[in-house]
């Protein structure tokens, strides 16, 4: 579902749930975030979320992993950490049963690497397949972040490269090297426990994921709730191997022309920014990186502590006064 779509049908839900009924309830419709967070006690609160999709690679182990790793990166997203998990499958009834055993024991193995434990799950029959998960993390209420911290002064902080969205869309239509599949679907794989942690270890201002609405929509999403403006410089932004080339080629998924039309009356290119590269930062991405806001005082201590833990990061942009997001050349 597009983010405008998305965005109606919630509405008349926003005021079943008020912060006034429901203290407790720290992070809500209201809110409106990467994930739920219910505090139980003055030392723990519950971060709750699901995601499921359909197979984005052919491979079913891989499909389950990704679909894992997917589902908890909203976990960290909000600084947690996953302790339970709960299959959601939906399975054609002619899938071969050793099939849907990969695509389950991929999610499993993924929610072990977690640090979480698998619990069961639901299934049903549906003529495609889906797969994901119901994820419940836990965290300290004085440490969620969430996307409205965002402050004048700020860094932005990429933790894993572009372009997977337009990959998997390329090896749909057999039209991607085998070698820059396989580095897609390794990112997507990959967990952003690591680099929760090491931001939670030295403190940040905001924090989400990049996942369905791209690097723009959920920067639109930093900037309206922080209240801030977000310049993205575009030379600083990395990509999987091969993602400029399909752009290249037009080979966009249909979710990119929905989050263009959904966020482009908040974003501003530069002249010199090329036509491909605009439409890739609106690609939709399975399983991307997190997007820190930092102190400017706090930066180098955070790159240092990536770079010491052997975890990538790129320095994309910063956090200005003003609203909506603009994108530069380089800064």
């Amino acid at each position: 579902m597009g983010p405008e779509t998305l965005a109606q049908v919630l509405r008349p839900l926003q005021c079943l749930f008020s912060a006034e009924q429901y203290p407790d309830l720290l992070v809500g419709l209201e809110v409106s975030d990467d994930a739920a967070v219910y505090r139980v006690s003055d030392e723990v609160a519950v971060i709750q979320t699901l995601d499921f999709f359909t197979p984005v690679v052919d491979d079913p182990y891989d499909y389950g992993a990704i679909a894992a790793a997917n589902a908890v990166s909203d976990v960290y997203a909000m600084g947690g950490e996953v302790a339970l998990a709960l299959n959601i499958c939906g399975f054609p009834p002619d899938l071969p049963p050793e099939v849907i055993s990969e695509i389950l024991r991929g999610g499993a193995e993924k929610i072990r690497e977690a640090g979480g434990v698998l619990a069961g799950g639901h299934t049903i029959d549906d003529k495609e397949p889906k797969y994901g998960m119901s994820v419940m993390g836990l965290i300290h209420p004085d440490r969620v972040l969430t996307k409205a911290g965002a402050r004048s002064g700020d860094a932005l902080i990429l933790t894993k490269p572009l372009g997977v969205g337009i990959i998997t869309t390329a090896a749909k239509a057999d039209a991607a090297e085998p070698d820059h599949l396989a580095k897609a679907v390794a990112s997507m794989k990959t967990l952003n426990r690591q680099a929760a942690r090491l931001a939670q270890q030295i403190g940040i201002h905001a924090c989400t994921d990049i996942t369905g609405f791209a690097l723009l929509g959920h920067a639109c999403e930093v900037a309206q709730k922080s209240g801030v403006k977000i310049r993205i410089y575009a030379d600083r932004l990395p990509f999987v191997d091969g993602a400029r080339g399909y752009a290249d080629q037009w080979l966009f998924p249909g979710g990119t022309c929905n989050n263009e039309r959904a966020y482009q009356h908040a974003v501003r290119f530069d002249p010199e920014i090329e036509e491909e590269l605009q439409q890739l930062m609106y690609t939709p991405e399975t399983s991307g990186g997190l997007l820190i806001s930092v102190s400017g005082e706090k930066l180098s201590a955070l790159t240092d502590l990536f770079s010491a833990a052997g975890h990538p990061c790129w320095i994309i942009g910063e956090v200005l006064e003003g609203a909506g997001v603009r994108v530069t050349e380089g800064g």
